[in-house]
């Protein structure tokens, strides 16, 4: 079905190897092309923003090569690395790639990567609910974050803090670009500077809510639907 395509975008400066791997994309049954990008710059807002779930990218680009730009990501999606020289394989597995295409691509290797992704799809699909994780760049380094850990996010104008069960984790972001990687039918913004994990909520009234013995101020238009996502949280 078209629901459970992986959402893929190909990454590389030279325009006949995107050409290449776009043709492949498009006649595979288990993929859909969102876009294609001939530099990280231009692809970054698009993975930061939105949820693509695989990206072909090419090692060797100019101003920021294929590692640079999986360095710079917030949330990781799966990664297969395309370049013309085999000496950043070592490299490339400690970045935790899907997988590694050597050019020219032939048409069973490519196959044989996407079945590496869908493999590692279905099995983080097995368990998503207990341990869902994003990684975030906190104090120039990447840091896993559990998603059921989190308690609430806080805004700190160029800043958000998350304050999880065990830390409390500061991640240059704004509130609206960080609200989008997280489940929906688990956090609620219940106020400008605020964002709450619903399972987390020990009570509340018509002005806050309480979790984890804080008082977070909640926006007087947002009680009715706190009221109904924890009414849903509670029919799961």
């Amino acid at each position: 079905m078209e629901t459970n395509k992986l959402r893929t975008i190909v990454v590389d400066d030279s325009s006949l190897q995107r050409m290449a791997v776009s043709k492949l994309i498009n006649d595979h049954p288990d993929l859909d092309l969102v876009a294609e990008y001939n530099n990280g710059i231009e692809a970054y807002k698009n993975v930061e923003q939105n949820q693509i779930d695989l990206i072909f990218l090419d090692v060797e680009m100019p101003i920021l090569d294929g590692f640079e730009f999986i360095e710079s990501l917030s949330n990781i999606p799966q990664i297969i690395l395309i370049t013309a020289k085999p000496d950043y394989a070592m490299k490339a597995f400690e970045y935790d790639v899907t997988d590694y295409l050597l050019k020219p691509i032939t048409k069973l290797r490519f196959d044989a990567s996407v079945k590496k992704a869908l493999f590692k799809t279905d099995k983080a699909a097995l368990n998503r609910a207990e341990e869902a994780h994003i990684y975030v760049n906190s104090s120039l380094k990447k840091v896993k974050v559990v998603i059921s850990d989190i308690k609430w996010i806080e805004g700190l104008g160029d800043y958000i803090k998350l304050v999880t069960v065990d830390a409390n984790i500061l991640v240059l972001s704004t509130m609206k670009a960080f609200i989008k990687k997280l489940p929906q039918d688990k956090f609620l913004r219940i106020h400008k500077s605020y964002i709450v994990n619903l399972e987390k909520i020990e009570k509340f009234s018509s002005a806050q809510v309480e979790v984890g013995g804080k008082q977070i101020p909640l926006s007087r238009y947002k009680k009715l639907q706190l009221e109904e996502a924890l009414l849903n949280v509670e029919n799961d």
